[in-house]
């Protein structure tokens, strides 16, 4: 990846086999991710590999990037001047791969994992009726669910889904963390980016648990999948900036949390 610095091993193809598992996912690609989580606490997917693990192709991506157009303003962002958008869904996903809408209710961070918003409900609104049936976003629950129970024994999981848009100008730098470096109190955290449009920056940094830098990468290529053992990591995405300064910039991603339950 463009700009990409690292520590071994990345979520690439290794030894094994690669053949479809029983959901049609490769699990040669797969086993090489859990690997990489388990040694180094954090997994690079590359697009291709995600596309063949999801088994979808452009015009699947196409359809699927088509919801971000479907976003909302992000009200609590606006207060420390961040314009972004974004809505949110929250799913079950069982061990054995069936995965379950819950009532849309407020999110709350769990305590401690981010200095901005301590003890607050946020209320934000939910996915489309489209978004949530979507078959990429099913096929891709599923595979973090696969990755998720290499790093916990869970009987299920409590998987919540936030599409983000990032929109920068020439005077307002767009931040995709606010916060800064954090970590969101799950076991398994992902970003997924679906689209990057005349933006420069927005480069992603995974921390270890003592501050030091794993690994920093610039996603450029959509469909590209960071992933991250959040009890064991921190991580956090600089500014973004247009190229252009007569246009506006945005970078839209799809961040995935699993904890296990």
């Amino acid at each position: 990846m463009d700009g990409m610095r690292r520590d071994g091993h990345t979520g690439m193809r290794t030894d094994g086999p690669t053949g479809p598992d029983t959901d049609g996912q490769p699990t040669g690609l797969l086993a090489a991710t859990c690997a990489s989580l388990a040694t180094q606490g954090f997994s690079l997917m590359p697009s291709a590999d995600v596309s063949q693990c999801l088994r979808t192709d452009p015009e699947g991506w196409r359809r699927f990037g088509a919801h971000w157009d479907e976003l909302t303003p992000d009200t609590y962002a606006a207060e420390t001047g961040t314009q972004r958008m974004r809505r949110y869904g929250h799913f079950t996903l069982s061990g054995s791969g069936e995965l379950t809408r819950r009532a849309h209710i407020a999110f709350v961070q769990p305590e401690d994992t981010n200095p901005l918003y301590v003890d607050r409900d946020r209320h934000f609104e939910p996915l489309t009726e489209s978004f949530a049936a979507d078959p990429v976003l099913s096929a891709l629950l599923r595979m973090l669910g696969r990755v998720a129970a290499s790093l916990a024994d869970a009987r299920e999981w409590s998987v919540k889904v936030h599409p983000f848009r990032v929109v920068a100008s020439a005077d307002r730098a767009g931040q995709p963390t606010p916060e800064g470096r954090h970590r969101d109190g799950v076991t398994l955290v992902t970003s997924l980016l679906i689209a990057r449009g005349n933006a420069a920056g927005g480069e992603s940094t995974v921390y270890g648990a003592d501050g030091s830098e794993l690994m920093s990468t610039t996603l450029s290529e959509p469909g590209t999948l960071l992933l991250g053992d959040d009890r064991a990591t921190l991580h956090g995405v600089s500014a973004i900036h247009p190229v252009d300064v007569t246009r506006p910039a945005h970078r839209d991603v799809l961040v995935t949390t699993l904890t296990a339950r």
